[in-house]
Order: structure tokens, then sequence, then C-alpha cells
């Protein structure tokens, strides 16, 4: 797969305890991501934050350990696969926050060599 330079990010603000069908929604979107030919998802958990749904900071300190963290998936595409992308995931969301944006691809590659 080869993505043109101009590209667009993808970033998924979700919370860690949330679900979608029983597992956890952030490995649902991966998962659509890659059955739609998505280049590429990542999953990021986050240390602390706070969000629309609660002003409380969830945290992983030790003495505040919350069961809710933030979770951040980061996709990058092009537009219009992403666009498509967030349309089928948009009503599975019932918390969180999409944002796009363009990005810069300076590479993506496989690490596999060429025949």
């Amino acid at each position: 797969m080869v993505l043109p330079e101009n590209g667009y990010l993808l970033r998924i603000f979700i919370g860690e305890s949330d679900k979608h069908a029983g597992k956890p929604l952030y490995e649902w979107i991966v998962i659509q991501a890659r059955e739609q030919g998505l280049a590429g998802a990542t999953v990021l958990r986050g240390m602390m934050g706070f969000g629309a749904n609660s002003r409380i900071i969830h945290t992983f300190k030790i003495e505040r350990l919350s069961e809710d963290l933030p979770i951040i998936i980061e996709l990058v595409d092009t537009l219009e696969k992403l666009e498509k992308f967030l349309a089928f995931i948009d009503d599975k969301i019932h918390a969180g926050l999409a944002t796009l944006e363009k990005a810069q691809v300076r590479f993506y590659r496989s690490g596999k060599s060429s025949p």
C-alpha cells in the first residue's frame, strides 16, 4: 500500500472502560480499521485526563488509580478513507472526541524488501 504525502490523521479519544458488543471499544475500532483496509492504527493509553462526560480527573497514580483511563486511537490514511471510516464508527462511540487533521506522510513501509 502506498500513502500519498498529504495524508490525514484521525485521532479518537475514548475511555478505557468503553465497550462495544462486549469487548473494549478501542479493540473493536482497530479491528474494524484493519478490516476496512486502513493503513494502520495505534492505541495509546493516557496517564491522566478528563473529558466531556466527567470533570473528574482520571489518573494512573497509585493513590487514585482509575479504572477508566483515557485511550487515544490514531489512524493515518487518505481523507476519503478516514471520512468513510468515521461515518461507519460514529454511532458506536457514545462518549468521546474525534479530530481530523492534515498529516505529512514522510514514509510508510513494512520493512520487507521488494522482489
